[in-house]
């Protein structure tokens, strides 16, 4: 078990996820499409592979735009500039730069997206773009790759490499020279909206429908995806959503330029352009061209690091400006949604992640003496179960809640519980439970959390469970309505609270309609209520262990009381 929690410290470091209808439900997907590894895109001739085992074609690292480096570094990307001879797509492409595990890995040069198909004969098949997680600061485009599950999806997957941290986002006045888009600081977003674009130019070659395209993200990218949602640079350029374990979170302008001019002020320092860090501060937070000028010479070395132990606070990594132009001044409460419908999935127990990599127990979780100290483990188990709490409800039912006051589009919310049942998954009951990402090994083989899930996805009701997770999936891609033969009716999000829960017991999935009544309120009360711990251990892992998270919005303000 030892060994198992190193490597998942190691992994959860990553993530310190219109009115307009579908037209493939009326589309024929004939039998014609030319299913040889030589393609030809906008840009030129390309040459992918096939993975034989899988029984797919894989085009990996397609260069969606050119790379934003030097002058173009918090620019808008540009098209890629075409290529004569033939490019080989069968290896992947680079990932963007970024500081994860310790070390600075990737390259400025990562604007490329891959697309995986089956291998078959059919086109006009529905299209999945997927956004990676991350906290928008780490991740790859192969954070979930495609080719176990595009055949059982019957779709073309997309999956793109966009820009992090502080080059994927940044709000400094000195910046702001360019269009709306790119005055924005919403870099990431722009790398998305052009990757969209890419593919209503490309994706007919690759077999997929160009009028059927739904696009999804996990953790930071589901939160990348609800955000798009609001935004009018996305208007018109997909026709569904998928968010993973994404909710509603948006930061203030302003305020992200006084964290960026603060975490960028050693570095000027350090260079000998200001004599202290406030001096420094007060520089970059100027218009001067002479502050653009340094920062677009600064190495990307120096610059993927800033902000590394943001561990899901925008307090400490502000991204996702309300700009008033890319994003509305007034975030989710906008009138003007690009009204799709929408699929919100989240897992049960959400932050047992980021608690287990809390500094308060981090290293008990690795060393498993956290699971021999009653009092530690009741601490944990505090935090895990009332910050998973807060984490569903934000992903799901709280995004709901503020969408249908201007959404007309079905919206379908499901909250996968399969993890945190004793008698079913023992080792993941004690553990993490429903993990935020628990999703990931009901699609992907081998997952990414195989070290510590063990064998929990290999037994029957598991796999009957993932089986029909991909049906519902398949479903909503083709039509936009998860719902078909011999599944379990996915109600749509109404006032009735209607969500879909998603379990297994020791056989078979158990897979019904229900309803999720709670609110933020309700989870306090219960806070306030457990007897547990003490009241001062509660109120010190609330305002430690809890507090300035994308979802304890409720938490902290009655904290600051």
């Amino acid at each position: 078990m030892k060994k198992n929690l190193l490597v998942l410290v190691t992994f959860i470091s990553m993530f310190s996820l219109t009115a307009c209808q579908t037209n493939s439900s009326s589309d024929k997907q004939s039998e014609n499409y030319n299913n040889t590894i030589r393609k030809e895109i906008v840009s030129g001739k390309i040459k992918g592979k096939k993975d034989k085992k899988n029984k797919v074609i894989e085009w990996l690292g397609i260069p969606y735009a050119q790379a934003p480096v030097g002058n173009l570094r918090w620019k808008a990307p540009k098209t890629p500039k075409k290529w004569t001879k033939t490019f080989d797509a069968s290896k992947y492409g680079n990932a963007a730069i970024q500081y994860s595990n310790g070390q600075v890995t990737g390259s400025e040069a990562s604007l490329n997206l891959d697309v995986v198909r089956p291998d078959t004969k059919k086109k006009n098949l529905p299209v999945l773009v997927y956004i990676h997680g991350g906290n928008n600061q780490t991740g790859t485009a192969q954070e979930i790759k495609g080719n176990s599950f595009v055949k059982d999806l019957n779709a073309v997957y997309v999956s793109v490499n966009y820009r992090l941290g502080v080059l994927g986002f940044n709000p400094l006045a000195a910046l702001k020279d360019g269009n709306d888009a790119e005055n924005s600081g919403n870099f990431s977003l722009l790398d998305i909206a052009f990757a969209l674009d890419w593919v209503k130019n490309n994706i007919e070659t690759f077999g997929g429908n160009k009028n059927n395209v739904t696009l999804a993200g996990f953790s930071a990218g589901g939160r990348d995806v609800m955000a798009t949602l609001i935004s009018p640079l996305f208007k018109g350029k997909y026709d569904k959503i998928i968010s993973f374990s994404g909710g509603m979170t948006l930061s203030d302008e302003k305020e992200g330029q006084g964290i960026f001019a603060k975490a960028l002020a050693p570095l000027v320092v350090e260079d000998g352009i200001k004599t202290n860090e406030e001096e420094a501060k007060i520089w970059l937070l100027s218009t001067g061209s002479d502050v653009k000028s340094y920062l677009n010479n600064l190495s990307a070395d120096r610059l993927a690091p800033l902000m590394g132990n943001a561990a899901i606070r925008m307090s400490i990594f502000p991204h996702l400006y309300k700009d008033g132009k890319v994003i509305p001044s007034e975030g989710f409460n906008t009138k003007n949604y690009n009204d799709v419908p929408a699929m919100l999935i989240t897992g049960t127990n959400e932050f047992s992640l980021f608690a287990a990599y809390d500094n308060r127990f981090s290293k008990d979780f690795t060393s498993g003496d956290l699971f021999k100290d009653s009092q530690k483990y009741a601490e944990y188990l505090y935090a895990r179960n009332y910050g998973s709490q807060f984490y569903r409800l934000s992903n799901g039912v709280e995004s709901a809640r503020i969408m249908t006051k201007n959404y007309k589009s079905p919206i379908y919310i499901g909250e996968i519980s399969y993890g945190d049942d004793k008698d079913v998954t023992p080792n993941l009951a004690q553990t993490l439970g429903a993990f935020h990402g628990i999703f990931e090994p009901m699609l992907q083989d081998p997952s990414n959390y195989k070290t510590f899930i063990g064998q929990e996805f290999e037994q029957a009701g598991a796999k009957s469970m993932s089986q029909a997770f991909k049906t519902y999936l398949k479903n909503f891609l083709a039509s936009s309505n998860p719902n078909g033969n011999n599944l379990s009716k996915w109600s749509q999000w109404s006032t009735k609270n209607n969500v879909l829960s998603i379990s297994v017991d020791k056989k078979k999935y158990q897979i019904k309609s229900t309803v999720d009544t709670e609110t933020a309120q309700d989870i306090i009360d219960k806070m306030q209520a457990d007897t547990s711990l003490t009241d001062a251990v509660k109120e010190n892992l609330n305002t430690t262990v809890l507090n300035g998270r994308w979802f304890s919005g409720p938490l902290d303000s009655l904290s600051r009381q």
